[in-house]
C-alpha cells in the first residue's frame, strides 16, 4: 500500500520550515520542501536544451 505522509505544519520546527507554532498557524513563508527549497511551480532543473546555445550573456546597458 502507500505508506502515510505526513504534513510540514504537523512537524516540530526542527524538522521542517512549516513546522512548529501553537495550534494550526499559517506556514509564515511560501510553501517550502523539507529542504528548504519553494515548491508548488518552482523550476528545480536546468535547462540542458539550450545551455549549449548561449555563448554569452546578452550585454546590459
Amino acid at each position: 500500500g502507500i505508506r502515510p505522509t505526513v504534513r510540514g505544519v504537523a512537524m516540530n520546527p526542527i524538522d521542517h520550515p512549516h513546522g512548529g507554532g501553537e495550534g494550526k498557524t499559517a506556514a509564515g513563508r511560501d510553501p517550502v520542501s523539507p529542504w528548504g527549497t519553494p515548491t508548488k511551480g518552482y523550476r528545480t532543473r536546468r535547462n540542458k536544451r539550450t545551455d549549449s546555445m548561449i555563448v554569452q550573456r546578452r550585454h546590459k546597458k
